[in-house]
């Protein structure tokens, strides 16, 4: 197929790799919606280390690749890159920023935006006691935070506390703790456990959009009203003017940030915005945020054309309810999965 043109311009045809692609279904659906109202020819590509993943089966083409662990994993991007063209890779799960951050410069001397932002950022983000000092620095309200040694040899400890690792994520090893037994217990269980202030109220997950340049232009605020396994399954879109502005004041202390970030707060009954963690990628309930009209596919996708969006920092529906549910994605010719199944399907 040819160029497709929108307004009468021409346009090359587009290539998007997701990694890490999992269950993201969602947002490949909105990133294809995005590139029908530009009048573009986008091709996505979904990499995962493993065939099982839903979204694997629902791109355009899909590539098998080594675990984020593993060596070899940016080269293995970098060739697929190479091979297929591609403008621009989406990573999507945090355990692999910190690999593609350092190697944003190498995806752009072929021609590829990474989405990911800087090392800085990124360490920072994945640091929880690193991101509880910048923002407090910062004069930004964060809950008290100490490492677990300093609170267990505490003569007067102040429960309850929250527990979590220092890098963690989806809210694994994550502990409300009520007395010194289940400090003791919980905090042997987590590696390099932080303690925190216990903050209760509202949760809510912002969506900031920080574009290619990273400057923060319209932030559009999640309340969770159920979770399930980490990520968000019912929430609310809510106009808050004070988490809006708290968010967007997170994005411009970090600098340096590309795409969506997610900051995640508690607002308290009294009204104290608390900002409890950054994620510096799209998080799992952002189908909500572009639902609601924050198109940010679209917005990345004109950025990566040499385009500037026109982005209204409140242009997003008010009062828009998530509820999501299963579905399934039916793979035919089940040979193709037989060695993630245990041997022959069919036996």
């Amino acid at each position: 197929m040819g160029a497709s043109t929108s307004r009468g311009r021409k346009f090359e045809p587009l290539a998007v790799l997701f990694t890490c692609i999992g269950r993201r279904v969602q947002l490949l659906d909105a990133f294809r919606r995005a590139g029908d109202k530009l009048g573009i020819q986008l091709t996505l590509h979904g990499a995962d280390a493993s065939v099982l993943s839903p979204a694997f089966h629902r791109v355009d083409k899909s590539h098998l690749v080594p675990p984020i662990a593993e060596k070899g994993y940016v080269e293995t991007l970098l060739e697929l890159v190479r091979r297929h063209r591609i403008k621009l890779v989406v990573p999507l799960l945090d355990f692999e920023l910190p690999l593609l951050a350092p190697s944003a410069d190498r995806f752009a001397e072929i021609g590829c935006v990474a989405l990911v932002s800087s090392e800085g950022v990124v360490r920072t983000c994945w640091d929880k006691l690193a991101t509880h000092q910048l923002l407090k620095g910062a004069g930004i309200d964060t809950p008290d935070t100490w490492e677990w040694d300093q609170i267990r040899q505490s003569p007067n400890p102040r429960f309850p506390y929250y527990l979590k690792p220092r890098r963690g994520s989806a809210g694994v090893g994550n502990f409300v703790i009520r007395n010194a037994a289940e400090l003791e217990t919980f905090g042997r269980r987590v590696h390099d456990a932080l303690v925190q202030e216990l903050i209760e109220g509202s949760e809510f997950t912002v969506d900031v959009y920080c574009g290619l340049d990273g400057v923060p232009r319209c932030a559009v605020p999640r309340r969770r009203l159920e979770v399930r396994n980490g990520e968000v399954s019912k929430g609310v879109i809510v106009k808050n003017p004070a988490v809006m502005s708290t968010a967007m004041e997170v994005a411009r202390v970090l600098r340096e940030c590309r795409g969506v970030v997610t900051v995640q707060c508690m607002v308290t009954p009294p009204g104290r915005v608390c900002v409890l963690e950054i994620n510096p990628r799209f998080g799992g309930g952002v189908p909500l945020a572009i639902h609601a009209g924050a198109d940010f596919p679209r917005w990345i996708l004109m950025e990566v054309m040499g385009r500037k969006p026109r982005i209204l920092p409140a242009g997003f529906k008010d009062d828009i309810v998530m509820l999501r549910y299963d579905d399934a994605v039916y793979v035919p010719r089940a040979s193709r999965l037989a060695p993630e199944l245990g041997g022959d399907p069919l036996g």
